[in-house]
């Protein structure tokens, strides 16, 4: 696969470990290490998969989740003299770090709703905007689509209809869909996108097309609540929507189609 996006992607691996814990409902204060880590490490993997750029600091993470799963796998004979020179638990430094970061991005949260609700206080009303109870949508997280993503992969796998198929799948092409996708409706639901789908690199090839939408500020995603269905957008007219040749900035090689 030749085509890479380069999402802006402000998340950090504490952001992903904070999402992994609020979707299997994990305890904070006790986390199961062994499983933390497979669940990151699968993740990275998935970025690789998509050929998305992955930045170092994720992977220091998963070096750092690997160590604290082997010291707590180690015998307390053999781990007694470090355990008692670093702390009772391995886990307690990352738990300190994730409790720290929680509480930074939920004050970071209250004051980005303040700031929503006060455009909304002195912003008019428009004809064209959507029912109030669209007005509570939240914005989606990378790892939120991926998460999506992943289920949708693993529904479409658990069918007998599931194909991997040698046929070029073009990522313009799976752009194009989408906005057609969203041509006549306010918007569309993300597992919509891939409901006819049974091509590995069609699912693929469609998702890297979303990204790169999100990246352009072409569409936004949105939901009512974490982990809820996921809803896309369209965030600019029409006419702007598609996306002509010279608004690409990927290389000629980077537009080759996507073949498995």
């Amino acid at each position: 696969m030749t085509y890479q996006i380069k999402l802006p992607i402000f998340e950090g691996p504490l952001d992903l470990l904070l999402h992994l814990i609020r979707e299997h409902e994990i305890n904070i204060y006790d986390i199961p290490i062994a499983f933390i880590t497979q669940q990151y490490l699968e993740y990275i993997e998935l970025l690789k998969n998509l050929n998305l750029e992955i930045a170092g600091e994720f992977l220091v993470m998963a070096s750092t989740l690997i160590y604290i799963k082997s010291r707590t796998l180690l015998p307390k004979s053999e781990a007694g003299t470090d355990m008692e020179e670093e702390g009772e638990d391995p886990r307690e430094e990352l738990v300190r770090k994730l409790l720290e970061y929680k509480k930074y991005k939920e004050a970071a949260g209250l004051l980005r709703d303040k700031e929503i609700a006060y455009k909304n206080v002195f912003t008019r009303k428009t004809e064209n905007e959507l029912p109030d109870e669209d007005e509570l949508l939240v914005e989606v997280s990378i790892f939120d689509l991926l998460s999506a993503f992943k289920n949708v992969i693993k529904n479409i796998k658990s069918s007998d209809t599931f194909e991997i198929s040698v046929d070029e799948v073009s990522v313009t092409e799976r752009i194009n869909y989408i906005m057609e996708a969203l041509g006549n409706s306010p918007y569309i639901l993300f597992e919509s996108l891939f409901s006819d789908m049974t091509r590995k690199m069609e699912l693929i090839a469609t998702f890297l097309a979303l990204l790169e939408l999100i990246r352009l500020k072409l569409v936004k995603i949105q939901q009512t609540k974490r982990f809820s269905t996921i809803r896309i957008f369209k965030a600019v007219e029409e006419e702007q929507t598609r996306a002509p040749e010279h608004q690409s900035t990927r290389t000629p090689e980077q537009q080759s189609p996507i073949t498995s």
